[in-house]
């Protein structure tokens, strides 16, 4: 683990460099509530399956990186997309990568790659969400009940340097009224690189109408894969699966990109 000065305030991070000469890099996107941390060892086994540089990081006011000040809007996305997501590219020189964006960090990855103004190799998205649906309010009210349970606030703590301002800037956020009207789907029009959506079919925060969207409106390559017993997080509840499928997905762009230089 590291830390990079973005914007004004640190940023933890961790950079497992590329096993093979020339592969692309990967930078893995978490979810709402997640961290560097909480990937676990996954972002060490996506990088051993595909030779590729892998940058992993906490947002802004997640994990170890520095606190945020003040709640959340519901344009939070935007900003992580189109102010901090460039501006970490910036400091750690990645050009043109593949995002691997998990709930909250695919919407964000979906929303910078549509904004055409920084080049995306591909994106992995896992359980992505571009518009609200009632399943996802239910189960961010469920979460909101669980965190009131002190066991489960002291595990998520084992995350966050501040897991009352992690938790309060997802949920609060999700649950606000104005938040119903939340839609990016105005983005996808510009998403020209080639996509692997990952849906469970046991999410408790959203459907397979979320990723169905995605493909109708997107302009470059599209593939899924749905999950049966398999809940938010692929990576965790079917991990073989959504990694060789990922591992897969990267192989193809870079035999695409090979044969393109030819």
């Amino acid at each position: 683990m590291a830390f990079v000065e973005i914007n004004g305030h640190r940023i933890e991070y961790a950079d497992i460099p590329a096993a093979r000469r020339g592969a692309a890099v990967l930078v893995l996107l978490h979810e709402g509530l997640g961290s560097l941390a909480m990937w676990r060892d996954f972002p060490k086994k996506l990088a051993r399956a595909t030779a590729c540089r892998t940058v992993t990081y906490s947002r802004w006011g997640y994990g170890r990186s520095d606190r945020f000040p003040g709640p959340r809007d519901p344009r939070y996305m935007h900003r992580e997309a189109l102010d901090e997501l460039p501006a970490l590219r910036a400091a750690l020189a990645i050009d043109d990568p593949v995002l691997v964006g998990h709930s909250d960090g695919a919407s964000i990855a979906l929303i910078h790659a549509g904004a055409g103004r920084w080049p995306v190799r591909g994106m992995i998205l896992e359980a992505p969400h571009v518009f609200v649906e009632d399943v996802s309010i239910a189960g961010i009210e469920e979460a909101k009940h669980a965190y009131e349970d002190e066991g489960f606030k002291r595990r998520l703590a084992r995350y966050h340097a501040d897991v009352e301002g992690a938790f309060r800037g997802w949920n609060d956020v999700w649950l606000s009224p104005e938040f119903r009207a939340w839609n990016v789907e105005d983005c996808l029009p510009g998403v020209v690189c080639p996509i692997l959506a990952i849906q469970g079919l046991d999410d408790q925060y959203g459907t397979v109408a979320q990723i169905n969207a995605i493909g109708r409106q997107v302009k470059g390559p599209f593939e899924k894969l749905i999950l049966e017993d398999c809940m938010h997080a692929p990576h965790r509840d079917q991990e073989d699966d959504a990694l060789a499928a990922m591992a897969g997905f990267v192989d193809e762009l870079e035999s695409a990109r090979r044969t393109a230089r030819r």
